[in-house]
């Protein structure tokens, strides 16, 4: 850890609301331990409770935390939004792609040994891996009542899956809205990775690109897709959202998504001098992502409707990245490298 620039200006939007946002998460922020092991929750204190009633957004920023960096700063963040597809409650021709909940036998951890790790109790007692993409969709939870609803399209599902939560537009012009509800624990393969490995594609590969390679080979689209063995679940989501890992609505233009084993979640990140000006400015981290690993890795959040597919589709920015604390984290901080340092 190193201490950070000054925070730059702040347009009064852009900081009031990284401050809504921030307020919303305090409650995390106060009540969950910080797998980062950059702050303890006392030390959001003061934070949260000035952030209930500071009258100046940037003022507050300013005044009750500290950017640094962390590890050597170089942030990346590609994008990503709440998509919308064709889909149905009920199963009909031209609609028959299952939408599935959280099954009850996917396990966070191992009930005998108490071992973290997502899986299941086999036939034979053994705990093992969760069912993989390619066995959940060959239907190895069909007839469980599991099924929330169903996808008119496989690679539409596939992609709003990426996104963690989306909207199906119903036959009858309703939407029914769906959040993340659980993963099965298999690793995240980028797709697009794979097709610029082996020379399909070639950089810079976006979503648009990626799905117009897929509508043209749909049997080699269908195989690739599978080579992701990660499988997301879904819950429905009724009131706001769509909701990160907190548990609470992420926002368009001001939450990331963030690796918490890096970033405490519920934690400012600014962004500066990436080389997509969009990424620049003040997130608050209250998502992560399969494929959000590192550091200085990050994830934006730009909302719904095609201009925010659009942007998040082509989000690839490279740029500085620093962490919001609040001075009493950073001052234990400080003096716990003090000894180490020259």
């Amino acid at each position: 850890m190193r201490p950070g620039p000054p925070l730059p200006a702040l347009g009064p939007s852009e900081a009031a609301r990284a401050l809504a946002a921030f307020h919303l998460s305090c409650p995390s922020l106060l009540s969950r331990d910080d797998e980062s092991g950059l702050a303890q929750r006392e030390d959001w204190r003061a934070a949260c409770d000035a952030a209930s009633s500071a009258a100046d957004a940037e003022a507050f920023f300013r005044r009750e935390l500290v950017p640094v960096q962390v590890g050597d700063g170089a942030g990346f963040t590609t994008g990503y939004y709440e998509p919308e597809i064709a889909g149905c409650r009920t199963r009909r021709p031209g609609c028959d792609v299952p939408v599935y909940r959280k099954p009850p036998d996917l396990l966070d951890a191992d009930p005998r040994t108490g071992a973290r790790a997502r899986g299941r109790v086999a036939e034979n007692g053994v705990y093992v891996l969760y069912h993989e993409r390619g066995e959940i969709e060959e239907g190895v939870l069909a007839g469980r009542g599991l099924e929330l609803a169903y996808a008119a399209d496989p690679a539409d599902l596939f992609f709003l899956q990426i996104q963690g939560s989306g909207r199906l537009r119903l036959p009858d012009g309703s939407v029914l809205r769906i959040g993340y509800a659980g993963q099965n624990g298999r690793e995240y393969t980028a797709i697009g990775r794979l097709l610029r490995e082996r020379g399909i594609l070639q950089p810079p590969v976006t979503m648009q690109s990626i799905r117009a390679w897929m509508a043209a080979n749909p049997e080699a689209g269908r195989a690739l897709m599978r080579e992701n063995r990660s499988y997301v679940f879904f819950q429905e989501l009724t009131g706001p959202g769509p909701l990160g890992a907190l548990g609470r609505p992420v926002t368009a233009n001001v939450s990331v998504a963030a690796d918490s084993r890096f970033v405490p979640l519920g934690a400012p990140v600014l962004l500066t001098g990436m080389d997509d000006p969009r990424a620049n400015g003040l997130w608050i981290a209250q998502d992560t992502g399969g494929a959000i690993r590192g550091p200085n890795r990050f994830d934006t959040f730009w909302g719904a409707g095609p201009e925010a597919a659009a942007i998040a589709g082509a989000m690839q920015a490279r740029g500085r990245a620093y962490i919001l604390l609040p001075r009493a984290a950073v001052e234990r901080l400080r003096s716990r490298l003090a000894p180490a340092q020259p």
